[in-house]
């Protein structure tokens, strides 16, 4: 009876201690879990600064700003030169804007800290006047840095033009002295000035490669030539019509200069009937044979009665857009004088059928290899033929359904079948212009 007991009882204390066990294997595995939480959050402190680096670049700015408040390793990441070479600073006002704005304490942030490793840098601002100048403050604190690429971007009406030429020149002026090394620079809609060009040239002329300044009153041709007198690096230009002059173009085609790779000019008549000057036909020779690979873009803002000097010559034109209405016999022009001609874009012409010019181009310019239309007209018979003519070396065929006239050989259902069989690939017209 005892040793039944005492059985009972040593099962009962055999009973306990299980459970115990049991707790004391619970609280072992919750340590053991809270060790490894502690011992992952270690390995991401302890993060080698390269790698830190490599994750923040994918990130947005907000989010780079948010992790850099985890600890102080990745704080001193986001504050790691690499991480503000390139910044875009988005300036815009919440009351015409929709679009983010960079915050003002972040600007002060950069100012402060990282001016010093700012290479990169553009300003994309809204049509505000009070945006570009905040732009215009910004670029006057920049004295410790030295900016690779620039870049004024007006996302709406050119607010840049609303400033006081001074105020704007003082501001820009400070960037051209002190970088000493801009490659790259874009101000088009800017009241920059023959002045602030020659203090360019003298700082920064054995590395600037691109210049993009369309839409600049103040420059005179004058100015544009100094900087392709003595900026022998550049490659990339783009400025207005009335810069152009044949004295650019030969000192575009020195020994000295480099190849040019990139000609963009933008012709736009600011009033009806103005006049233009014409460019002589062995400046351009002169261009092609010191640059025979450059492309040559040009767009046209005119009136119909504002094309006599153009297209007189043979001219190297590669990329041309029409954005007004064009006559037939200006496109007629263009088939016989553009035959280094790549793209062709004619967003109107009229009620009259560009059968004949259609024709003459594929026939002429041999190297056209994109072509949109927009309001014009053109017979299903007469477009079949050109595609003909052109074969596959079309990669883009951008066509208005509207533009298309059906006639006795073909409607409208038909001529899909038509030219995808030319084509080589399916195509059908647009029903948007995509250009």
């Amino acid at each position: 009876m005892k040793r039944a007991l005492k059985g009972n009882k040593q099962q009962e204390d055999g009973g306990g201690t299980s459970a115990g066990s049991q707790e004391t294997l619970k609280r072992s595995r919750k340590q053991r879990r809270e060790k490894d939480f502690e011992g992952e959050g270690a390995q991401w402190e302890c993060l080698p600064q390269e790698i830190l680096l490599h994750i923040f670049q994918y990130l947005p700015l907000l989010d780079r700003a948010y992790a850099s408040q985890v600890c102080r390793s990745w704080n001193q990441a986001f504050h790691m030169p690499e991480l503000w070479r390139c910044f875009e600073f988005e300036l815009n006002q919440p009351a015409s804007s929709y679009l983010k704005a960079t915050h003002p304490d972040l600007i002060k942030q950069i100012i402060k800290r990282h001016a010093n490793h700012l290479q990169y840098v553009s300003f994309k601002v809204d049509s505000s006047r009070d945006s570009a100048e905040a732009a215009c403050d910004i670029l006057s604190q920049l004295v410790n840095c030295s900016l690779k690429t620039l870049g004024l971007i007006s996302t709406a009406r050119p607010s840049f033009m609303e400033l006081p030429k001074s105020h704007f020149i003082s501001a820009l002026t400070v960037v051209f002295v002190n970088s000493k090394s801009l490659s790259s620079l874009k101000i088009d809609d800017t009241p920059v000035d023959d002045p602030s060009l020659k203090v360019l040239v003298a700082n920064n002329s054995d590395t600037l490669k691109l210049l993009k300044m369309s839409s600049c009153p103040h420059v005179s041709p004058a100015g544009i030539l100094c900087v392709a007198d003595q900026c022998h690096g550049l490659r990339e230009l783009a400025l207005n019509y009335h810069l152009l002059s044949d004295e650019l173009l030969i000192a575009l085609s020195s020994e000295k200069h480099v190849h040019l790779e990139h000609l963009r000019i933008d012709v736009i008549s600011e009033n009806p009937g103005q006049q233009f000057h014409s460019i002589k036909k062995s400046s351009w020779d002169a261009m092609v044979r010191h640059s025979p690979k450059f492309s040559l873009v040009m767009y046209f803002f005119l009136y119909e009665d504002e094309f006599g000097p153009f297209f007189l010559d043979e001219i190297p034109v590669t990329h041309l857009y029409f954005g007004r209405s064009v006559s037939k016999d200006v496109l007629g022009r263009v088939g016989l004088t553009c035959p280094r001609l790549v793209e062709l874009v004619v967003c109107a012409n009229g009620l009259r059928p560009l059968d004949e010019e259609l024709i003459r181009i594929a026939q002429r310019c041999t190297q056209l290899s994109s072509i949109g239309l927009g309001e014009c007209e053109v017979s299903c018979s007469a477009f079949v033929e050109f595609v003909k003519m052109c074969g596959d070396r079309l990669t883009q065929l951008s066509i208005m359904e509207e533009v298309l006239v059906p006639d006795h050989r073909y409607g409208l259902d038909d001529i899909h079948w038509e030219v995808s069989k030319h084509l080589g690939r399916v195509w059908f017209p647009d029903m948007m212009p995509t250009w």
